[in-house]
């Protein structure tokens, strides 16, 4: 390992992701020394642990200096066995990743999911900087979540801060229950209404044999084009979100929420969702700000590198 004196050493971010492993090194005034990225080695977990250790030395070496490391991962560890679980990865699941990094790299390690990282890098120098409370949201092919106090991650005892996208939706019309089926084995999680595949499940229903349904960029594009169906179908996606964030609002009181993952890329979201959202907030007035994400997807390896400075 390379030797190093204290004011040298760096802070890597790694962003372990089912397709790619993504590496950024931060100085400590937070500027990017460096990226790298490669592939993931499908289904192959030894070579997955191989892979970000060489990326670490090699970075180490090039810079020729130490750094602490943090790893952005789309699942988290288990708070009973250390094992990681709940990750669309499948070959990490079950695994120690943690403590498998940490005896191949010879030294400790920090380990968040990707909304974590998300919110913890646009509080830090993105959207949400200078905000106290942040709730950092994904919207994507899962429905994620994470909340930043005052430049800390928060996690929680049991490590499910922020975990939203497991609450069921809020205020449900009836003809939304008892909710779709979610993998978690519930029903009506929000997950399920406000993923990427739940929206292009509404437009489906609602025009069936609607040939590219499951492409959500296209629903969305009808929708701006004039068709009824996918207009439709967003609309009721607009109103599902504006609920399930002013559920966030009552008991959280954020001052800022940044939206990340494909689906914070509709533009509309961002006037129709906090015009919404405001008969569901218990209070006369809503102030927080609903914001776009200035790091998009470089939030999961910046808010890695940022776990030790959190």
């Amino acid at each position: 390992m390379v030797t190093s004196t204290g004011m040298e050493r760096a802070r890597f971010g790694i962003d372990l992701g089912g397709t790619k492993i993504a590496l950024a090194a931060l100085d400590r005034t937070g500027k990017v020394l460096l990226r790298r990225r490669v592939s993931t080695p499908r289904g192959d977990y030894a070579a997955t642990i191989e892979t970000i250790a060489g990326l670490v030395e090699v970075a180490e070496s090039e810079l020729g200096m130490t750094a602490s490391v943090g790893v952005g991962t789309p699942g988290a560890p288990s708070r009973v066995d250390g094992l990681m679980k709940n990750c669309n990865s499948v070959v990490l699941n079950g695994r120690p990743l943690a403590a498998d990094l940490e005896a191949r790299l010879a030294r400790p390690i920090r380990i968040a999911n990707d909304a974590d990282c998300f919110a913890l890098s646009e509080a830090a120098d993105g959207a949400a900087r200078g905000a106290g409370v942040v709730f950092g949201v994904i919207l994507g092919t899962g429905v994620g979540g994470g909340i930043v106090v005052d430049g800390r991650l928060l996690r929680g005892p049991n490590a499910i801060a922020g975990e939203w996208g497991h609450d069921a939706l809020p205020w449900p019309q009836p003809d939304e229950l008892p909710g779709p089926a979610c993998y978690c084995g519930r029903r009506g999680c929000l997950e399920t209404w406000l993923s990427g595949p739940a929206l292009a499940r509404e437009a489906a229903a609602r025009k069936p044999g609607l040939p590219d349904a499951d492409d959500v960029a296209a629903v969305v594009r009808r929708a701006q084009g004039g068709d009824a169906d996918a207009a439709a179908a967003l609309d009721a996606w607009f109103d599902r979100l504006a609920r399930g964030l002013a559920m966030v609002i009552n008991i959280l009181d954020p001052d800022a929420i940044v939206l990340g993952g494909g689906l914070s890329a509709i533009d509309a979201t961002y006037v129709e969702v906090p015009r919404r959202w405001g008969r569901h907030v218990f209070s006369d007035r809503v102030d927080t700000a609903l914001l776009r994400p200035v790091h998009g997807d470089d939030s999961g390896v910046l808010g890695a590198a940022r776990l030790w400075s959190s």
